[in-house]
């Protein structure tokens, strides 16, 4: 009886354990869930002076975030992965930037333009480097009706996929402000003016002072 008894207390007492630790753990991701959630809201991103006196006020008068459809894309959805593996590694790098509004490297809109180049190429190179990943949450070359976009967007997008371009290569300066003496040209840089001419496609796509032949038609 007393052997019985004694594994009986062991038993309830590792049940019981084992029950405090799960809820625990069910607590603790939980938490550590919402918090991660909410660190991925507008207000939380703009809840620094930085950000909503310089970039915010700049994306409101963009497309991401009042347009004909009415779908609004916040900073979180540009700029922090969906995947939890990669969300975590950019929240981790983005102690960093707290350690830059505490020291207050851009507490100031003229510091601020000051590293605009800075701030811009590193996330420009991220952005290339995963190959528009965030961008492409929204935006899926697959998903695209292609022939009803105009004709020189709807040219720059069918062929850009055979010519390893990603989304940041011509969509620069779409949400934000380009920094001084940075030009983005939207699917008409020299190299692409040159992969176009090897292609042989119409000229009046790009350019709308050409003449349109009337038997020409782009495929």
């Amino acid at each position: 009886m007393r052997m019985f008894l004694s594994k009986k207390i062991i038993l309830d007492t590792s049940i019981g354990a084992a029950l405090i630790f799960m809820l625990t753990g069910i607590i603790f991701w939980g938490g550590f869930n919402t918090a991660m959630e909410e660190t991925n809201t507008l207000d939380f991103c703009i809840s620094c002076h930085e950000m909503k006196d310089n970039v915010y006020q700049e994306y409101i008068t963009s497309i991401h975030y009042k347009n004909r459809t009415g779908v609004r894309a916040i900073c979180s959805d540009c700029h922090v992965p969906k995947d939890w593996i990669h969300k975590t590694a950019r929240k981790i790098q983005a102690s960093n930037e707290l350690f830059h509004a505490l020291i207050g490297s851009i507490d100031t809109t003229e510091k601020f333009n000051k590293k605009r180049l800075t701030l811009a190429t590193h996330v420009w190179e991220t952005m290339k480097n995963t190959d528009s990943r965030e961008c492409r949450n929204c935006h899926s070359f697959n998903a695209m009706e292609i022939n009803m976009q105009k004709s020189r967007s709807g040219m720059v997008h069918k062929y850009a996929q055979g010519r390893n371009k990603t989304c940041i290569d011509c969509h620069k300066g779409i949400a934000h402000t380009l920094p001084d003496g940075v030009e983005v040209y939207r699917g008409g840089s020299d190299e692409d003016h040159s992969d176009y001419e090897k292609l042989k496609l119409p000229c009046y796509k790009c350019h709308a002072d050409m003449p349109v032949p009337d038997t020409t038609e782009w495929e």
